[in-house]
């Protein structure tokens, strides 16, 4: 039955926003280019655009787009190639695909996932840059369109979109395959998975720059994306410590900004306010995890989602959490959390000496962390002058306006 251009338009934008990156994955196992992929995959979007109103949404508007997509991609493949050559290359792919007419599944399940996977491996190649795995990734994984992605890291869009096609260039120039690797690959290219997800929730938990503390669209995306890869790797125990950490660290996202978006500490926030559910979804990964790094972190944070007040936190085990992730990550940015737990453990003179020895470390010179916590624990023995002088530098470096009046507002409030 025929609908409205508006209903028809408002289902096609809602079914490719969560469809878009099985469309993509399926596609792409047919043309082994990404670029491509999306390409035909936008065909489709604009072929529903055009038959919806006419003939209606479909039963299963995502399998309509996909077998779309599928179908255009097996007509390119017959108009590029001799068709018997590619025909066998591409196995039974080609000639079980549906009419995109068809309102059944395109494929089965598992071979959905399959398509995901190697979609995931592809996009989070080592040979992107961070950069361009983390545009590529939230284009293809995340749905985010090339105007999102800019506003989300602050960054001009022909910038997101020269690095989106870049990289699309040099996975086709790298011949990078279109599939799941194995062995040492695998655990490499993992690894870049992982990192890579890691980074676009970092980003939406705590941004870098601009007006707000928070960016809470990318820690949904990246939460959704630990969640699928938990569910296409479950072998893979440090795919659950990652999930779990995203789990814990979300929970606490409501609490984080008072009500005009200002920053509240931990020490200040509401637990009530914590999402239980999540909370709850963190335990159940974590009981998967293993001892990676994103474990031993989903493990500090599990630390203080049991603690009922801020009061009640093991510090103690938070803090030798801290060395075991020293050792398995070594980081100054690590070693200086971990002179914060040994703060509320020890007391801030023992935690003062690490902070001071971290002091001549390059990566920290223009971190603005590090006087932040350093004018946290000076304030805390009653050296007020030096501690004011500390949060006012903490202030100068950070990019991010919210963090910026917090500390402002701690140096001044140490003249009172």
């Amino acid at each position: 039955m025929a609908v409205t251009e508006r209903d028809a338009t408002a289902a096609v934008e809602a079914v490719f926003r969560i469809e878009s990156a099985r469309i993509i994955a399926a596609t792409a196992r047919i043309v082994r280019d990404l670029g491509l992929a999306e390409e035909l995959a936008q065909d489709a979007l604009v072929a529903a655009l055009e038959q919806w109103p006419r003939e209606g949404v479909p039963d299963n508007p995502g399998a309509w787009l996909t077998a779309t997509a599928k179908r255009r991609a097996i007509d390119l493949v017959r108009r590029r190639e001799v068709y018997a050559r590619k025909l066998a290359e591409v196995g039974r792919s080609l000639t079980d695909a549906p009419e995109a007419t068809a309102a059944v599944e395109p494929t089965g399940p598992d071979d959905i996932d399959d398509d995901l996977l190697r979609l995931v491996f592809t996009a989070c190649h080592p040979v992107l840059s961070a950069q361009a795995r983390i545009a590529l990734t939230l284009r293809l994984l995340g749905g985010l369109t090339t105007a999102e992605i800019a506003r989300a890291f602050l960054a001009p869009e022909p910038t997101v979109a020269q690095r989106i096609v870049r990289a699309k260039r040099t996975l086709a120039r790298a011949g990078v395959a279109f599939e799941v690797p194995y062995g040492e690959d695998r655990a490499q290219r993992l690894s870049s998975v992982l990192e890579v997800v890691y980074l676009i929730f970092n980003e939406g938990y705590s941004a870098t720059a601009g007006d707000d503390l928070l960016r809470p669209q990318l820690c949904e995306d990246a939460l959704r994306l630990a969640r699928v890869l938990a569910a296409l790797v479950p072998a893979e125990p440090e795919v659950h410590g990652l999930a779990a950490l995203l789990e814990f660290q979300a929970s606490r996202t409501a609490a984080r900004t008072g009500p005009d978006g200002r920053p509240v500490l931990l020490a200040d926030q509401n637990r009530a306010r914590w999402d239980g559910l999540l909370i709850r979804r963190g335990f159940e990964a974590f009981r998967r995890a293993g001892g990676g790094p994103y474990s031993v972190q989903a493990a500090i944070a599990a630390c203080h989602a049991r603690a009922r007040r801020y009061e009640d936190t093991d510090w103690a085990t938070i803090a030798a959490l801290y060395g075991r992730l020293l050792v398995l990550t070594p980081s100054p940015v690590v070693a200086l959390n971990r002179a914060v737990a040994v703060s509320m453990d020890r007391g801030p003179a023992a935690a003062l000496e690490l902070v001071d020895a971290l002091a001549a470390e390059p990566a920290l010179r223009d971190y603005h962390l590090l006087p932040s916590v350093r004018g946290d624990l000076l304030a805390r023995l009653g050296r007020t002058a030096q501690a004011r002088a500390e949060f006012e530098r903490a202030a100068e470096l950070t990019r991010n306006e919210r963090e910026r009046e917090l500390l402002r507002e701690r140096a001044a409030g140490l003249d009172g």
